[in-house]
């Protein structure tokens, strides 16, 4: 009996000294030279992509931390966004991007997100994707302004 009952002070023990580090760390001071990332755009719209366009955009941040920034990573809420990213370690003042592929093949709305996370002050950070794919049509292949003339084409009916 003696034997259980000290096995299991030393179990609650070990659990409260494990909580007891976690509170700890959440309320030390944060790093006030830790990196930041700070992004041009935090929401690419890709407008009317026809099935099969081009799904590819880019979003370009920069380290404006005093620390290297370590991206840990960086992932997309469907199968269908498909982000990669620097894996090296990018000093401070400097700028990277993040590409992103969109699976254009699916008609409908686009509204995804790309969660970025890293060692950065303000992490995780959340990117969007947003558009609508629609099915190219013979009235939708027809440019809406023939650019080199500056004329808008004549539609036959």
């Amino acid at each position: 009996m003696k034997k259980s009952v000290s096995l299991l002070v030393a179990v609650l023990l070990g659990i409260g000294s494990v909580i007891a580090q976690d509170v700890k760390s959440e309320t030390e001071a944060p790093n006030p030279n830790a990196p930041e990332i700070t992004f041009d755009k935090l929401v690419h719209e890709y407008g009317t992509l026809f099935v099969g366009g081009d799904g590819n955009c880019e979003f370009e941040f920069t380290n404006t931390g005093k620390e290297p920034l370590i991206l840990s990573s960086v992932k997309s809420s469907c199968g269908c966004t498909v982000p990669s990213w620097p894996r090296e370690p990018i000093l401070p003042g400097k700028k990277e991007s993040i590409k992103v592929k969109y699976d254009s093949n699916r008609l409908g709305p686009i509204n995804k997100s790309i969660t970025v996370m890293a060692n950065a002050k303000n992490s995780p950070v959340v990117l969007r994707i947003s558009g609508n794919v629609i099915q190219k049509t013979e009235e939708s292949a027809v440019p809406e302004k023939n650019v080199s003339s500056g004329t808008v084409p004549v539609s036959k009916k």
